[in-house]
């Protein structure tokens, strides 16, 4: 079952040949959240093979163009491919109005259904299914580009029964349901069998984190405690912090913190600035804090597999 990051940009404001802007696609157990959507992301999506019809929900972190441009494209092309199902986007209530001006002007529609969810400027749960749950909550960025970050948690899964077990105790099928649930079964006669000799506990939940274009604040940390995967802006090395700080961006050093504080499990490094044609540097003064600090390039897949569970 797989919880799987594709990258398909990895660049900042301005494209390089190596590297286009941001863009990434989250598989969780086959359901495909598209996170930001720059110029020339469904480009992307075809080349690193990504099965974009199954895309449903896109989240755009803020309002410049290196995060959204790609979009209406990308939109545009499902319409002509005669899509029908719902598409929901999560973002600045303005792209609503950007979107709805296009269209007018163009005097065109979209074949199937846009739903929008704006944005808050508050950590809320901004959409959940029986297998993942997604949150918003702010970062700080330029006053005209309020910026979301993402946090995508598998949940927790229900526990597995023990086929020989519950057949040697005689338990219900009726039960069966409160031991997945974690219950404990207690016989005819009263005696109290606990439930982990019944079941297998399922491996542990999975998470993701999207934190881009923000100054450094180590209490962000607090959105995204524990995560396994956190990826986190870089735009700049520490010589060029007085740069990210004038620019509203972090550096790859603060990102390494951020994740430190955080007890990330592993931390992705990317939106790098043009000026650097090699980022090793910045990997290298992240992993100094941060030791299991990677680089993105576009096309880079990074999976979280599921642990093993339990024993007996």
């Amino acid at each position: 079952m797989k919880f799987e990051l594709t990258i398909l940009g990895s660049g900042s404001s301005v494209p390089t040949a190596n590297r286009n802007s941001a863009a990434q696609v989250l598989n969780v157990l086959e359901r495909y959240f598209l996170i930001d959507c720059a110029e020339a992301t469904q480009h992307q999506l075809r080349r690193f093979r990504v099965p974009y019809n199954k895309i449903n929900h896109i989240f755009i972190s803020h309002l410049h163009g290196d995060h959204f441009f790609g979009l209406m494209g990308f939109l545009s092309t499902l319409s002509l491919q005669g899509r029908r199902g719902e598409m929901h986007i999560y973002a600045d209530s303005r792209l609503q109005e950007i979107m709805e001006c296009q269209m007018k002007i163009m005097r065109s529609r979209f074949v199937y259904p846009i739903v929008f969810h704006a944005l808050s400027r508050r950590e809320e749960l901004i959409y959940e299914d029986k297998v993942v749950t997604v949150t918003s909550f702010p970062l700080k960025h330029r006053y005209e580009a309020p910026v979301c970050g993402f946090l995508f948690r598998e949940k927790e899964r229900e526990r597995t029964i023990r086929k020989d077990m519950v057949a040697a105790w005689k338990v219900p099928v009726a039960f069966m349901q409160y031991l997945k649930m974690g219950k404990d079964y207690v016989t005819p006669e009263g005696e109290v069998i606990a439930n982990k000799r019944l079941t297998v506990a399922p491996p542990p939940s999975r998470s993701y984190a999207y934190i881009t274009d923000t100054l450094f604040r180590e209490r962000f940390s607090g959105y995204v405690q524990g995560v396994d995967l956190l990826y986190h802006e870089a735009t700049y090395s520490k010589e060029d912090e007085v740069l990210a700080r004038e620019s509203y961006h972090s550096t790859a050093e603060q990102a390494a913190k951020l994740a430190e504080s955080a007890g990330a499990k592993k931390l992705l490094l990317g939106h790098f600035s043009a000026r650097y044609s090699d980022v090793t540097e910045l990997l290298s003064e992240a992993r100094t804090i941060f030791p299991n600090t990677f680089i993105c390039s576009d096309g880079d897949v990074f999976e979280i597999p599921a642990q093993k569970r339990e024993g007996y």
